[in-house]
């Protein structure tokens, strides 16, 4: 009986088939290389599901960090707002703040200058306007209702998002999403509803908030794919192109005279600290 055998150095043989070619004939074995050094089945799915845990509690509070800093930050609106009524330049100061930030990270190497080009701000441009629609529309809001029932309103947007997708983009969903919006539209009605200062123009402004932000989605999903640019400094860009935007247009809805006017009732009736 005779073997033919091709040796591995590297990896142990095991006998894969034994083949007997005919009657009298000898058999032929034929050995293969069998990788005994690969991991357990078992520990790698338990790896990607401790992988998985770790990646489900980073999301967890990411959204929970969002969620605390946009409260925090609608409330100081909203004081900002009792004080100083005047919400297009309210809006471009947070704009402002924003991208003045950012300007002065870039400029000290704390966070790395995007690289960006004309056909980037070109794909930018309708992001950054419906970013600032949105802005504007929830800070008008703000100025006119409270707090809590601009959040309640807002909260209806993703009931847009699913809306706009499935009529203006042909996008469909399984049921299950289609019956979770009923809770979400019920509550937003029933709160617009039972809203002792209701306020159209409050509502309206809250309600124009919500399309705005989904159109961005949309417009920031397909125009920026494949866009090289971290998800700060791409925030960074759209504040930076959004203030540019509204600027003028603050300008021309309540001017400078209105703003100085509003400013020295505000440190007459609060003092210096309205500034902080």
């Amino acid at each position: 009986m005779s073997f033919s055998i091709k040796q591995s150095v590297s990896k142990p043989l095991h006998v894969s088939f034994i083949e007997s070619i005919g009657r009298g004939k000898k058999a032929a074995f034929q050995c293969k290389a069998y990788e005994a050094d690969k991991p357990e089945p078992t520990e790698a799915a338990a790896v990607e599901v401790k992988s998985e845990a770790t990646k489900r509690v980073k999301i967890g509070i990411y959204f929970a960090t969002w969620w605390a800093l946009n409260v925090v930050f609608n409330i100081y609106n909203k004081k900002v707002l009792n004080a100083y009524p005047y919400p297009w330049l309210t809006s471009t100061l947070s704009l402002a703040c924003g991208s003045l930030m950012m300007l002065i990270s870039w400029a000290t190497r704390i966070a790395e200058t995007p690289k960006t080009d004309f056909e980037f701000w070109k794909t930018l441009f309708p992001v950054a306007l419906a970013h600032t629609i949105g802005h504007v529309a929830a800070t008008v809001s703000m100025s006119k209702v409270a707090v809590s029932f601009t959040h309640i309103i807002k909260s209806g947007e993703p009931a847009f998002s699913v809306l706009v997708s499935r009529f203006l983009l042909g996008e469909t969903f399984p049921p299950s999403v289609y019956l979770s919006l009923v809770p979400i539209i019920g509550g937003c009605a029933l709160a617009a509803v039972t809203e002792l200062n209701f306020n159209m123009t409050g509502f309206m402004g809250a309600m124009i908030s919500n399309l705005a932000f989904v159109f961005r989605n949309i417009f920031s999903k397909k125009g920026m794919k494949g866009k090289s640019v971290s998800g700060m400094n791409y925030y960074a860009c759209l504040s930076l192109l959004s203030l540019l935007i509204l600027t003028p247009f603050a300008v021309a809805v309540e001017g400078p005279q209105m703003w100085a006017a509003g400013w020295q009732k505000a440190l007459s009736e609060i003092g210096p600290q309205f500034v902080w």
